[in-house]
């Protein structure tokens, strides 16, 4: 039985373009992969009522967390012949118009990947600890709901 190793998912603040990029070219040496499927989530600045959401303040009881994702890893890992898996979540201040959640899915096949790239966002919003308070312009929030 191999050990159990929980893979810390969590970045503070916002996920930079350059790290989602660095990820992307650590990949190029891997020439059984045929496929990469991405998702990035950006914080948008939704209009509520007569306020913007100017950002996006994420918190998670990231113990949990993290428990819960070792356990969709495996699933999906199971699941579709995937190559590899990366997941990154922002914690903390993410503003609008800056990525929240990269997922990053690799295969043989174009298939597997976006499958399991699909069920993942799906299975994170779900099920994870995690919770978004959005800032708006007159610095008053909300707590987001997941739709």
């Amino acid at each position: 039985m191999r050990e159990k190793k929980l893979k810390n998912i969590f970045t503070s603040g916002a996920i930079s373009a350059q790290f989602i990029a660095e990820s992307i070219l650590k990949h190029q040496s891997n020439t059984k992969i045929g496929a990469h499927s991405i998702f990035l989530g950006q914080v948008r600045a939704d209009q509520i009522g007569e306020e913007q959401v100017t950002g996006i303040n994420y918190t998670a009881y990231e113990e949990m967390a993290l428990e819960k994702m070792y356990g969709i890893r495996e699933a999906v890992f199971a699941k579709y012949a995937l190559s590899c898996m990366h997941v990154h979540h922002s914690l903390g201040l993410v503003p609008a118009g800056e990525v929240c959640l990269f997922i990053f899915t690799s295969s043989a096949h174009r298939k597997a990947a976006m499958e399991a790239c699909d069920e993942l966002v799906e299975r994170i919003k779900a099920e994870l600890p995690i919770w978004g308070k959005e800032i708006l312009t007159n610095e008053s929030h909300q707590w987001k709901e997941n739709k």
